[in-house]
């Protein structure tokens, strides 16, 4: 944890420290650790060392920093790093718009704002969530593997949707795609599960992309091609509907 955060007065201060590998990763680091120490005792250190570098880069691609979470209940947060790479008016999930057996749909028709978040392999994988809320469905699909950078994406890969309730009756979704080199969505909340505002809520194994969907009325603070920050970027602000656009330079 950073030593102190700065308030909104200026008062205090704040450290950088090394990011800590979340568990997930850790044992893929030890697999490549092992390895790269087997190749240098048997072959030397000509082959030995690029196993070294992979496996260094293999606990970066884990690495779990901490995030200031704006403290806003207006606010909805990016859920993921990356680039910003699709904004446009869509349907919501047709699995999120059927009866879930309660005689209602978890998601109206209408077309809403989606933003979609390219994570690279240099991307921070962890997901956030991007408000606060009760975890109402988790829903996996299976699915192919293509680019996750293409619109088709949304509708063909693996993928896994998430639906927050907030204690006002406010629904998000977004939804966790895996891409080319990804292979696994890996969970760590379950329907039920009570979240804060950028909390973490799962990763993505090497490669994907994210998607939100803003409520019906609300209009993105974000701009194509832009790099943001899961749990601290501002996706959107509840309320508002600003219009705003960017050069890039």
């Amino acid at each position: 944890m950073p030593g102190n955060i700065l308030d909104n007065q200026g008062r205090g201060e704040a450290s950088w420290q090394w990011p800590a590998i979340h568990k997930e990763g850790r044992k893929f680091g030890a697999i490549a650790g092992a390895v790269a120490l087997l190749v240098w005792i048997l072959w030397g250190p000509w082959f030995g060392w690029p196993l070294a570098v992979l496996t260094v880069c293999v606990l970066a691609f884990f690495r779990d920093p901490v995030r200031v979470t704006p403290q806003d209940e207006r606010a909805i947060v990016a859920p993921a790093d990356g680039l910003v790479t699709l904004i446009g008016k869509v349907s919501p999930p047709r699995e999120l718009t059927m009866d879930d057996g309660s005689g209602n749909a978890p998601m109206p028709t209408d077309l809403v704002t989606r933003i979609s978040i390219f994570m690279s392999v240099f991307d921070v994988h962890i997901n956030r969530s991007p408000i606060s809320g009760t975890i109402k469905r988790v829903i996996y699909i299976p699915g192919k593997f293509v680019n996750a950078d293409l619109d088709k994406a949304s509708e063909e890969n693996e993928r896994q949707h998430i639906l927050v309730e907030r204690a006002d009756g406010l629904r998000i979704c977004y939804t966790q795609i895996a891409g080319l080199v990804a292979r696994r969505i890996v969970p760590f909340i379950k329907p039920g599960d009570i979240i804060a505002a950028g909390q973490r809520i799962g990763l993505i194994r090497f490669g994907s992309r994210v998607d939100v969907y803003l409520p019906a009325g609300v209009e993105p603070k974000v701009l194509m091609g832009q790099k943001i920050i899961a749990g601290e970027t501002v996706l959107a602000e509840l309320g508002s509907a600003p219009l705003i656009e960017g050069i890039a330079q």
